[in-house]
């Protein structure tokens, strides 16, 4: 898998080059969760362009929507839209690529970003899913700061209940949020505990930085049946550059020049090196 593990570090480069082009983005959270969005489109789910528009393909929300820049990377690798289009329009006025996944852009299948909406969606999803007896899946990616939002707790519920097994969430666990760190916020611990108690199957994937940790948790939850599978992802909030790594200050942040050169340096040197 070196190459999808080179791969989340050259599109990590893209997303801090989307940020400085639109003036703004939620950074650190963008660099924590692309280990799990390259195995995920790269590998795991069986979504194309040209599946994209039919019924034969997975599903995917990106419910931690703050994050979208790493998810307009990964789109346009995956040849949704140009990677030129992003880098011009992203934030700007009047154009489709804004702060928060938007489906009126191709490979995007629902608004996000008001936090805790996006468990809910994808259980509806594997719901229907299952009603028409589909082999398609369905993968909703989540904050751990999301976790004090109570709809993300009425979904947990749902999807045990209708023993939804065709669904797996991710968790980026990766500890801080806006304010602080999470636990210091609104503690979540013991977290895999709760999850295990509303009946989902609990995967730790100790670095959720590890695409090889990763392909492996998401083949457990594949084979998984009778209950949904939920991924704690221990990942590092800006992860790929220690300007940005563990400091809650780059949950949303513009690198200034310097900042910029030397976290495209660090990037660079980790995709040379995986």
């Amino acid at each position: 898998m070196q190459d999808l593990k080179k791969l989340a570090y050259k599109l990590r480069r893209d997303v801090v080059d989307i940020i400085i082009s639109g003036k703004g983005g939620h950074i650190g959270g963008d660099m924590s969760v692309m280990e799990v969005l390259v195995s995920l489109y790269f590998k795991e789910m069986n979504v194309t362009v040209e599946n994209f528009g039919t019924n034969n393909h997975d599903h995917f929300i990106m419910s931690k929507g703050h994050s979208v820049e790493s998810l307009y990377a990964v789109l346009a690798e995956k040849g949704f839209f140009p990677r030129e289009q992003v880098l011009k329009e992203f934030s700007h006025f009047g154009s489709k690529f804004i702060g928060h996944p938007n489906n009126k852009l191709p490979g995007i299948e629902m608004n996000s970003g008001a936090l805790g909406h996006g468990l809910p969606v994808a259980v509806g999803m594997a719901i229907a899913e299952k009603m028409n007896k589909s082999s398609n899946r369905v993968y909703v990616v989540m904050g751990d700061g999301e976790q004090a939002e109570g709809s993300v707790w009425e979904g947990a519920m749902s999807g045990a209940n209708y023993k939804l097994d065709n669904l797996c969430a991710v968790v980026d666990r990766n500890r801080l949020q806006i304010s602080g760190t999470t636990e210091e916020v609104m503690a979540l611990e013991d977290f895999a505990g709760k999850w295990s108690s509303f009946g989902w199957h609990v995967i730790n994937v100790e670095d959720g930085n590890d695409i090889d940790q990763l392909l492996a948790a998401f083949e457990e939850a594949r084979n998984t049946k009778g209950k949904p599978s939920v991924l704690i992802a221990n990942t590092i909030k800006g992860k790929g550059s220690p300007v940005m790594e563990n400091k809650a200050a780059w949950h949303h942040k513009v690198p200034n020049a310097e900042e910029y050169q030397q976290i495209m340096a660090d990037l660079k040197a980790h995709e040379e090196e995986a």
